[in-house]
């Protein structure tokens, strides 16, 4: 069976740091671009951070940049993203998910998709 198993959320206060972990097995993990997405209460889900498969190209959109980065650990087949000066408004539940090869922000072309982390940063 397919499985991406986030972990690492929790509670932290602003400008606090945290490091969150995706664990993949059952698919050919080196072949797949990994994201990180977040949805927050009553907001759209949104692209947080991606590696792809590749050549490692890491891709952030503006709200991470800066802040957060990303890496792979073929060998464990593991995903990291650490989050560092985290404000209230990254507040949300974090998801990794799969996607052939390339990164794209567009969350349509993933494959895959984990449960999800709840990260809480308090003010």
């Amino acid at each position: 069976d397919v499985q991406l198993q986030a972990s690492g959320g929790g509670l932290v206060q602003a400008g606090g740091s945290l490091r969150l972990s995706c664990v993949a097995s059952g698919f050919a993990f080196n072949d797949y671009a990994i994201g990180w997405f977040r949805q927050a209460p009553g907001k759209e889900r949104e692209g947080v951070s991606c590696i792809s498969s590749t050549d490692g190209s890491t891709y952030y959109p503006a709200s991470g940049r800066g802040r957060f980065t990303i890496s792979r650990d073929d060998a464990k087949n593991t995903v990291y993203l650490q989050m560092n000066s985290l404000k209230p408004e990254d507040t949300a539940v974090y998801y990794c998910a799969a996607v052939w090869r390339a990164c794209t922000v567009r969350s349509d072309p993933y494959d895959y998709w984990g449960q999800g982390t709840l990260v809480t940063v308090s003010s």
